[in-house]
This record gives structure tokens, sequence and C-alpha cells, in this order.
């Protein structure tokens, strides 16, 4: 996931690893894509080498200096192969770790379990929360300007969380109707 992160930025513009790490950020690409933000300078050193990506400038700001990366006619091949492979993989994922401790619920007694699931159920609205927060902060720096695709990605992502939620209120209502 990280290659075709810093790759497709690097496709728009030339940028530093901090620069990276910044629009990453943004995105909230830790939590939606599972990016580490700390591994771009690896990621960025190591493409380099496959010569995915190059240096097209050395920028100096104060006493520091940093590299602005650009991406190569390599590295555009392989973004273009990335997308397709990511595209046509297969991608649902499932809260195994919930659906799990569902299927066992009735070995806890009913006050154990009405308060995990209730935990689980303010995990779920703080998850909610941060997607707005990231979608507030997006169209901030896209200036109101979010591309159909981003609002069709977050719109999903949003249904997630709520079905998941919906999931969890059901389950309680029916732990709350046994007592």
């Amino acid at each position: 996931m990280t290659r075709i992160l810093v790759l497709g930025l690097l496709d728009v513009q030339p940028m530093s690893g901090y620069d990276i790490q910044q629009m990453l950020r943004i995105s909230d690409a830790e939590r939606w894509g599972g990016v580490l933000i700390g591994s771009i300078y690896h990621a960025l050193k190591k493409m380099e080498k496959e010569n995915l990506v190059e240096i097209e400038r050395i920028e100096q700001t104060g006493n520091r200096q940093k590299a602005v990366y650009r991406i190569t006619d390599d590295g555009r091949a392989h973004l273009t192969q990335l997308i397709a492979d990511s595209l046509g993989h297969p991608s649902v994922h499932y809260p195994s770790g919930l659906y799990s401790g569902l299927s066992f619920i009735e070995k806890l007694p009913v006050e154990v379990a009405l308060k995990a699931l209730k935990r689980q159920l303010n995990n779920l609205t703080a998850e909610q929360e941060a997607l707005k927060s990231g979608l507030r902060l997006k169209e901030i720096a896209m200036h109101q300007n979010i591309p159909p695709m981003t609002t069709l990605i977050f719109d999903s992502m949003f249904a997630i969380v709520k079905q998941q939620q919906d999931l969890v209120e059901n389950a309680i209502k029916l732990l709350e109707s046994k007592d």
C-alpha cells in the first residue's frame, strides 16, 4: 500500500519525504490504508534503488537539506501495475474479532457482554468521528474541491462503520431482550 500511495503522490508532483508524510497524514492514510507514516523515508530509499523514484533536487531549509523526489518512467509503469492489481484484488475484510466474539457471546455473563459491546460501539463512534474529521481536513486542504472518487471512498468508509454500528446495536438489543 505504501508504494502505491507514494508513487501516486509523486506522479502528481515532486515532493520531499516530509511533504509525502504530511499529505498522507492529512489523508489519514494510517487509518484507511494501513500505511505507517514513519516508513516513508525507508520506502523512498528502497524505490530509489529500484529506479522507481529519483532525487530531482536538494533544497536547503535553514541548516537542513531535504531531497525532493520525482517518479521515474519505471515508477509510472510500476504505479500503473500496482493500481490495476489493487483494483482487481479481493478486498472484503470482515471484522473477524467481532464476529468471533459474537459467536461465543453466551459464554459471558450478560452484563460483561453488554459492557464490551458498548465499548465496541464507543470505538465505532470514535472511528466515525475520526472519518468526519479526516473529511473536513481533506475539504480544507483541497479548498472544498474533493474529487468524486474521493467522495465515493469516504461514503464507503462511513457505510462500513455504520453497518458495524448497526450490528453491535442489534446485538445489544438481543442481549437486553433476554433480561
